[in-house]
């Protein structure tokens, strides 16, 4: 008979509950994304979400995937937001309430473009008050067009959240009309600065921050293409690293590749991803 028994660590996959319906259009993207990073993906309207048929307090990371949520009729995202803070679940308890509990539980959200716009105007962020009031905004470029084009953005050093560990740049598409965020006042502005909330910067080709078009496409205050909460658990970015989880999604894979600048087929958007899924297995790994 043993005197001691050994033993074993089960790795358990993060699950990573992907929101559609009312024209989100990115889900499936973004599922595969959490996949081939690690994650167990669901992709889940939010009426069963609503409806009390599907948790989020099941998942480790909320994400809210790109579209044109509502059409966009009130503004991007505007109508979204406002569903996602002020509704109730079939149980009576309101929405808002389910998400505070989430991040309190030490979970994480991830949103991409509307779902970027989403978590600026549900308050999430930048939160520098730490109250989930509404901010800033995110409003029409300032070509006065829908731009799709790849921009580069640098990482802030130090940042707060984990979804960029080890990053310092990162080449991504842009797909939006109303991507140039405004922040409330200048007070507002100085605390993003302050707490480092800035994390992800439009640069043009000489890697400094800019403010000229094409390389910052929107116009944007700071030259921000994301935000994260001074938590780091809220993370919201215009570009899309979804679209990027390929090398081959990228224009000049080829050019990349036979300059010896590439060497796998991972895309530099899947990054994020697999950021967030090592850090979530770490935080299960400590707590079991």
């Amino acid at each position: 008979m043993a005197l001691f028994s050994k033993t074993v660590i089960h790795e358990k996959k993060p699950k990573a509950l992907v929101l559609t319906g009312f024209g989100i259009n990115c889900e499936e993207e973004m599922a595969a994304a959490c996949r081939y990073a690690g994650a167990d993906a669901h992709i889940v309207h939010l009426n069963h979400v609503f409806q009390g048929h599907v948790s989020i307090h099941n998942y480790d990371v909320l994400n809210l995937p790109g579209g044109f949520s509502f059409g966009d009729d009130l503004g991007s995202a505007k109508v979204l937001a406002n569903q996602l803070k002020v509704r109730h679940l079939a149980s009576g308890k309101p929405f808002m309430e389910e998400i505070l509990q989430f991040l309190h539980e030490g979970k994480y959200i991830l949103g991409v473009c509307n779902g970027f716009q989403t978590l600026v105007k549900m308050g999430l962020l930048p939160n520098t008050g730490g109250n989930y009031e509404q901010e800033a905004t995110l409003t029409f470029n300032d070509s006065g067009k829908f731009e799709d084009r790849w921009v580069t953005c640098a990482i802030l050093p130090s940042n707060p959240t984990p979804f960029l560990n080890k990053m310092d740049q990162i080449d991504l598409p842009v797909r939006h009309g109303e991507g140039k965020l405004i922040f409330k006042d200048d007070s507002i502005r100085k605390e993003v600065i302050r707490q480092k909330l800035n994390v992800l910067t439009y640069i043009d080709r000489d890697g400094h921050p800019t403010d000229r078009y094409p390389w910052n496409p929107n116009g944007s205050e700071l030259n921000c293409a994301g935000l994260c909460d001074p938590t780091g658990h809220v993370f919201g970015l215009m570009p899309h690293p979804e679209a990027y989880s390929m090398l081959y999604n990228h224009p000049d894979w080829n050019w990349m590749r036979k300059r010896g600048m590439i060497y796998h087929d991972n895309g530099e958007g899947l990054k994020i991803f697999r950021n967030i899924v090592e850090t979530v297995m770490v935080r299960n790994y400590k707590i079991s």
